[in-house]
């Protein structure tokens, strides 16, 4: 009696073995091929952008800048907004 309850314990555990198997397989293939698709998709639209590109005119270089001159006024702020950072800074320090 215990040799054929470990035969059909064997039997099920092979079943559902074979059933796990089975679906991690198609599982698998299932994002193998979802992963090509999308590789082909990505290049087709790659090369569609690329010719969209082509066709669009150059945009225009920018004009050359001049460095600044620093000059006094460049650092002082006005006294209203040195007088809230001051505020600011006192009361974060309390």
């Amino acid at each position: 009696m215990i040799i054929e309850l470990s035969q059909v314990a064997r039997d099920q555990i092979g079943g559902l073995l074979q059933n796990g198997v089975t679906l991690m397989l198609l599982g698998m293939g299932t994002v193998l091929i979802f992963l090509v698709i999308l590789i082909f998709v990505t290049k087709a639209l790659s090369a569609v952008v690329g010719k969209i590109e082509a066709k669009r005119p150059a945009p225009a270089p920018a004009p050359a800048r001049r460095k600044a001159q620093p000059s006094a006024n460049a650092f002082s702020a006005e006294p209203e907004i040195a007088a809230a950072i001051a505020a600011a800074v006192a009361k974060s320090r309390e």
